[in-house]
């Protein structure tokens, strides 16, 4: 919920539960306080546009909505009210809507996947997700790591809330908090302190899961890129995106883009499990973006006969040149698509995806964005934390020192402000071998003013 107030802004409320006895949260109920705020207030921009939906029955429904919302040029708010629950065959985490029920989940909820698949290209900062969710019993035991919830393109603020314990069904209580202190707010708090404030003030059960960009981190000197492990082979370009352009020749403008595989799979990457819910494809714009490599125009007899004759290169490379080129955009788009199919094909707590992210992240501090660099270092130390890395690992400790060394290089401005909580958690959790990083830290969060983390 970041702008300078001249772009109009955007809210998608989302409000479902299963009907019927399968009902454990009163999703809508708090629909008429979040009303009672102004638009613009939501976003803090001068104007807003605001769509509800209250009890969908169908996920592609819900896509629809979301795709148009991921399209709006300015700042964006998503607001999720509802039931969190885990489809039995993948065990994947889905939002379940108004028809679901524990044996249709796969096919009548909507996967919380989607959300990374249709906001990961907003522009960073833009987007901020506040989720309100009750799990039902089976995805309460089997909750997975908070990072698995991380939403790619977006901050996400919320919590996770057991089922209740009464036959009633629980209140959005997270929701209600979240409404009453912006129908009271004097200014426009950020989405970092609306959620401290909503927290404190909410009433949450003692066992509730807060969400927060699970994210942290210093470093005296940034310890360098993240590191591809040895031995690994490429995998084919994701499918579901733009193939990279061919091999550049003398004299072509551009360097090559050549095709890769993701890494520390030992071989090709699996296929998508069958089966696996995944949103359909956009159409085809009638000019590619900018910021995305394009798809050269080859036969597919031609493909066919460079797939059998050449094996598939590293992306890394071509990504790095784009970088030290100038050509961040498309050097971040070739990542993120990266990305997106490690997400897909390994899942979000997979070495793949995590180190995405931490291209993405060593990406973002060559174009010179270390607030956006230090939010993904978070993000990916969280992940590493999340899939059960040792605190003292070096893969982890080193994407807490990324993190903590970006933040440093953003003085003393708002953003520094926003970032430092979660960074102060991950740096008392991974202090690394250096000595004094916590308390280098901590004399410098008595500078900002900032509060540190609890």
């Amino acid at each position: 919920m970041i702008g300078d107030g001249t772009v109009p802004g955007a809210v998608l409320l989302l409000a479902a539960a299963p009907v019927g006895r399968s009902r454990l949260v009163d999703a809508a109920s708090a629909l008429p306080a979040l009303a009672a705020v102004r638009p613009e207030v939501l976003t803090g921009t001068a104007a807003a546009g605001v769509v509800e939906l209250v009890d969908p029955a169908d996920p592609q429904v819900v896509l629809v909505r979301l795709r148009s919302a991921a399209a709006a040029p300015g700042p964006l708010l998503v607001l999720l009210i509802g039931q969190l629950t885990l489809d039995r065959r993948q065990q994947l985490p889905h939002l379940a809507l108004a028809r679901t029920t524990a044996a249709t989940a796969r096919y009548t909820a909507l996967p919380w996947h989607w959300l990374s698949a249709e906001l990961q290209f907003r522009p960073p900062g833009t987007t901020t997700v506040l989720a309100d969710l009750t799990a039902d019993q089976a995805a309460w035991e089997r909750l997975p790591p908070l990072s698995a919830l991380a939403v790619a393109g977006a901050g996400l603020y919320g919590a996770v809330s057991p089922p209740p314990g009464r036959r009633a069904p629980a209140e959005p209580l997270y929701s209600r908090a979240v409404a009453g202190l912006l129908r009271s707010a004097t200014g426009r708090p950020s989405p970092a302190e609306l959620h401290d404030l909503a927290v404190a003030r909410a009433g949450l059960p003692a066992e509730a899961r807060l969400l927060t960009p699970l994210t942290t981190g210093p470093a005296d000197a940034y310890p360098g890129p993240p590191v591809l492990p040895s031995g690994t082979a490429p995998p084919p370009p994701p499918p579901d995106r733009p193939a990279p352009p061919a091999p550049a020749v003398a004299g072509s403008p551009h360097p090559a883009a050549p095709t890769a595989s993701v890494p520390g799979t030992g071989g090709p990457a699996a296929p998508a499990p069958a089966g696996c819910p995944v949103p359909p494809a956009r159409p085809a714009p009638a000019t590619p973006p900018a910021s995305r490599p394009p798809a050269p125009a080859v036969s597919t007899a031609s493909a066919s006969t460079a797939s059998a004759s050449t094996a598939p290169e590293d992306p890394h490379p071509a990504i790095l040149a784009a970088a030290r080129e100038g050509r961040h955009g498309e050097a971040a788009a070739m990542a993120a698509a990266w990305e997106q199919h490690a997400l897909r094909h390994h899942g979000p707590d997979s070495a793949e995806a995590v180190h995405w992210l931490e291209v993405r992240a060593d990406l973002a501090r060559l174009a010179g964005d270390f607030g956006r660099s230090c939010e993904l270092w978070l993000s990916a130390a969280s992940a590493r934390l999340g899939a059960g890395e040792p605190e003292d690992g070096r893969d982890l400790v080193a994407a807490v020192d990324r993190a903590h060394h970006c933040w440093e290089q953003l003085g003393d401005g708002d953003t520094a402000r926003r970032l430092v909580s979660r960074l102060a958690t991950l740096r008392h959790r991974v202090p690394g071998p250096r000595p004094g990083a916590v308390e280098a830290l901590e004399r410098r969060i008595e500078t900002l003013g900032a509060v540190g983390a609890n």
